[in-house]
């Protein structure tokens, strides 16, 4: 049974309709108008445990809506949300104290205290035996690098500071479900790798089932096996990371390197389809784009060999971002 169901769920918010001006907002106190924004519209979707899924979308598409109706934030409009059993919304509590929440743009630390306090204070809140809540603490603080900032208040952290201390507090009770939203948002290279790192972690030793929203690409190919797209409201697609990038993005780039300086006649003397493209380098270094349903790679590197010795050469395989890119600007429609 999976540990996350979600059948036919939607959330429809009522958006008042003001005129404009001040004359605008004096008529909405006494007649109010409002309209109905779709934000989820009649989605389905089951998550299995230990899984770590990617639920992305462009701003507005209804990914933070989905989620804080799966925390019990909001309440769905109509369908059904089952988390491990419970109902988000009328099991509140017992939802709460199975699932891990860390959102980039807030922070559940007190700004005031230091961070080591409000790591003690959710350790009260979650009913943790103060030995296994050492024991846990002292191994968040080594896989986060928190020991040179836990006297700091929250108020006097770095984003990256912040966003680790975050990510302790959301999984000092090892939740079975953390929800991630945009959490690498800001962050510099090498802290950002190190959330990545920590998040890989605890999904395959913990088998935390991780969701996560982001806008940032290497966040998905890192950490995700699964991609679910939504977009104004509907899931376009829902399948395996790798399936989506084999059958929608199918070029791939050939870099090489040969041993003589012959680049500059070579393009007439090899012969590949009209849909390679090929790019000089240098006398001895070049590219050739091309399209993996019409010739493969070892084709094209045997049709190199026949002609020159090859000193090295590398595949590029495509990104994931240039599909989702693809979909958000219409060139690719999911059946």
């Amino acid at each position: 049974m999976a540990l996350i169901e979600v059948r036919e769920l939607s959330k429809v918010f009522n958006q008042p309709i003001k005129g404009p001006g001040l004359i605008g907002a004096i008529k909405h106190l006494f007649t109010q108008d409002y309209r109905e924004k779709r934000a989820v519209d009649n989605i389905n979707f089951s998550i299995n445990e230990g899984e770590a899924v990617a639920y992305v979308g462009p701003n507005g598409a209804g990914k933070s809506t989905t989620i804080k109706m799966l925390s019990g934030i909001l309440t769905p409009t109509s369908g059904g949300i089952s988390v491990n059993g419970l109902d988000p919304h009328k099991d509140r509590i017992q939802n709460a104290r199975q699932i891990g929440a860390v959102f980039g743009q807030r922070t559940q630390l007190w700004q005031d205290i230091p961070v080591t306090e409000s790591l003690s204070l959710i350790k009260d809140i979650y009913d943790i035996p103060v030995d296994i809540f050492k024991q846990r603490l002292d191994k968040l603080i080594e896989l986060l690098g928190m020991s040179d900032f836990l006297q700091l208040t929250a108020r006097k952290l770095s984003l990256g500071q912040r966003m680790r201390a975050d990510l302790a507090a959301a999984l000092l009770h090892e939740p079975r479900i953390v929800y991630l939203d945009e959490p690498t948002i800001g962050l510099d290279i090498a802290v950002k790798q190190q959330v990545r790192n920590f998040v890989k972690q605890i999904n395959k030793e913990k088998e935390a089932t991780i969701i996560l929203t982001t806008h940032d690409l290497g966040d998905i190919e890192e950490l995700c096996t699964r991609l679910i797209m939504i977009d104004k409201g509907k899931i376009i697609f829902d399948g395996p990371l790798d399936s989506v990038v084999e059958k929608y993005s199918t070029e791939r780039v050939l870099h090489f390197q040969v041993k003589e300086s012959i680049v500059s006649t070579l393009s007439s003397i090899i012969h590949l389809p009209p849909s390679c493209r090929f790019e000089e380098k240098s006398s001895t270094h070049f590219s050739i784009s091309f399209d993996k349903s019409k010739i493969s790679a070892s084709e094209i590197v045997t049709s190199i060999l026949a002609v020159t010795d090859i000193i090295d050469f590398k595949l590029d395989e495509p990104k994931i971002e240039s599909v989702i890119k693809r979909v958000y600007e219409g060139e690719i429609i999911f059946s």
